[in-house]
């Protein structure tokens, strides 16, 4: 005989933390026509690190207008792309990221394309994305979730991060895989991707507004009441 062990209390925490971060900051939803291409939410990925995600809109779109095709930016100089980077935190290392995803995805697909991974169970998808060249798991969920694949996967950003550290609700040092690999076995089963995807970016505003890096104003947060941290 089996018994019901219930719950996670972990997934009770989740539930609570969404209502609050609604109440406190109201509803942030995805609209559909704001969920791009699959190859588009890749490039932005690839290129984003420690950029401000207008920004990054901004350089992505720009590459696109362009160039005219995935195809002929992979085929562009490193160099010519770094002059269009310049936004970018680290354009010559987005430069140089980005051109050796395109082609590793040409060298293999035949074309800059990702409608295979529609095919694919979303974890066998995700690996996939993470054997490219400057991909790992942020940006790997953020394709089958923020796309228009739509998909269950948690994207895991600094703030998120943090933050689920900080409540005891990851491992203290846990790096994004490893947040990833905690949070969705405990994700309420009933979240939908845009669930998901509205609690990552309600992560993100708690994350810049009241659980800042340097110094947190737990006193008024609104996660405080489930969180270790602020219990300390």
């Amino acid at each position: 005989m089996q018994l019901d062990l219930g719950s996670d209390p972990r997934t009770d925490i989740l539930v609570r933390l969404q209502a609050a971060l609604i109440g406190q900051f109201g509803r942030i939803i995805r609209p559909p026509e704001k969920r791009r291409d699959p190859v588009w939410v890749l490039v932005h990925g690839v290129i984003g690190a420690q950029t401000k995600t207008a920004a990054s809109n901004a350089s992505t779109d720009g590459l696109i207008e362009e160039y005219g095709s995935w195809e002929a930016v992979a085929a562009a100089p490193v160099a010519d792309l770094e002059a269009r980077l310049q936004r970018q935190t680290f354009p010559n290392v987005a430069a140089q990221r980005l051109s050796q995803c395109l082609n590793a995805i040409i060298a293999e697909r035949g074309a800059v394309d990702l409608r295979h991974l529609s095919n694919l169970e979303t974890a066998e998808a995700m690996a996939w994305l993470e054997t490219l060249p400057g991909v790992a798991r942020k940006n790997s969920a953020g394709v089958m979730n923020a796309s228009t694949f739509n998909r269950k996967a948690m994207v895991i950003d600094g703030h998120h991060r943090r933050i689920m550290q900080r409540m005891g609700i990851v491992p203290a040092k846990a790096d994004t895989a490893k947040t990833y690999d905690t949070l969705m076995p405990i994700v309420p089963p009933e979240w939908s991707a845009a669930d998901m995807d509205e609690h990552h970016l309600l992560l993100k505003k708690l994350g810049q507004s009241y659980c800042r890096p340097r110094k947190a104003d737990c006193d008024y947060c609104p996660a405080r009441i489930d969180c270790e941290s602020a219990r300390d």
